[in-house]
């Protein structure tokens, strides 16, 4: 077959033809052999720490997922309808800003394209733990369990549309901050979520549609996250919330957008009642603001 022509659109987005279909907001012309790849990527301008969404469609009949792999890392394509295919890419403030190759294989033919990732200044705190709350470490149990739910990747998507937030309190942290410690700098960290400061017992409920498949107690060894909730949003999305007073849900229980999880406490490594929602897509942590401004369906 001969190599895919680029055609440029007024919308800014560039179309492959021939394979399968790409279109994507890139200002390179690549031309790829053997097939139309062509995907279609959100944000159209994405900035550290937010998740890019590569659609791709393919040619109709084709039936094999693509291969993603962006630096050394392959993220797996799900199916979500009737010749396409979405991957989900998480980016970090700890990373530089830049181009990412992104590279897209459907066998036999494979492509490069450059995607620039903007940079973005994120906040700093300075955090006090005194009394029971300072060198608290988190148990291998607590450690081992929440790394597994991290990294969970069910083939399912189950949210719709854009996500809720989880508490009607104010958010006190926001995604991405960089924190001392009792006056020491914590090296490769950032706040990873948002930190609501809803007055203790408010509701905490889920923001998305999910299975709950991890429930922790502080009192059973979860001595960082508290009494902390995993909820599975499918294709390696989930979200854990953690420090609350009480737990109202058990693992396998499935929840619609709104249902309550629990109540805002806290227990664990917390300074004072809050809820802390963490949103990681593919076991790492990215803004989960982007998913509650824009749908990512």
């Amino acid at each position: 077959m001969k190599a895919a022509k680029l055609v440029l659109f007024r919308n800014w987005q560039y179309t492959l033809l021939g394979g399968i279909v790409l279109t994507i907001v890139l200002w390179s012309a690549i031309k790829v052999p053997g097939m139309a790849l062509g995907a279609r990527f959100a944000p159209a301008s994405p900035r550290l720490g937010e998740t890019l969404v590569v659609n791709i469609t393919a040619t109709p009949g084709k039936t094999a997922s693509p291969t993603i792999k962006v630096g050394g890392k392959t993220y797996p394509a799900f199916k979500v309808g009737v010749d396409r295919f979405r991957a989900m890419i998480p980016t970090t403030p700890l990373e530089q800003p830049g181009d990412r190759n992104l590279t897209i294989s459907s066998n036999p033919d494979t492509t490069t394209l450059k995607i620039p990732v903007a940079d973005r200044k994120f906040q700093t705190q300075r955090i006090t733990l005194s009394g029971g709350k300072a060198g608290i470490e988190a148990t291998e149990m607590e450690l081992k369990q929440v790394a597994a739910f991290k990294a969970t990747v069910s083939p399912e998507k189950l949210w719709e549309g854009n996500f809720i937030a989880p508490n009607d309190g104010r958010t006190s942290s926001p995604f991405g901050v960089r924190r001392y410690y009792n006056g020491e700098l914590a090296m490769d960290y950032y706040h990873r979520g948002l930190d609501y400061a809803g007055g203790y017992g408010s509701a905490v409920v889920a923001p998305a549609a999910g299975r709950v498949v991890l429930v922790g107690y502080e009192k059973k060894g979860f001595r960082v996250h508290g009494n902390v909730v995993g909820l599975d949003h499918g294709q390696g999305v989930v979200s854990i919330f953690m420090h609350m007073s009480k737990i109202n849900v058990e693992e396998g229980e499935m929840l619609e957008p709104g249902d309550r999880i629990g109540s805002i406490g806290t227990t664990g490594a917390s300074t004072g009642p809050h809820l802390h929602w963490g949103l990681y897509v593919n076991a790492v942590s990215v803004d989960p603001v982007q998913w509650r401004s824009n749908s990512i369906d």
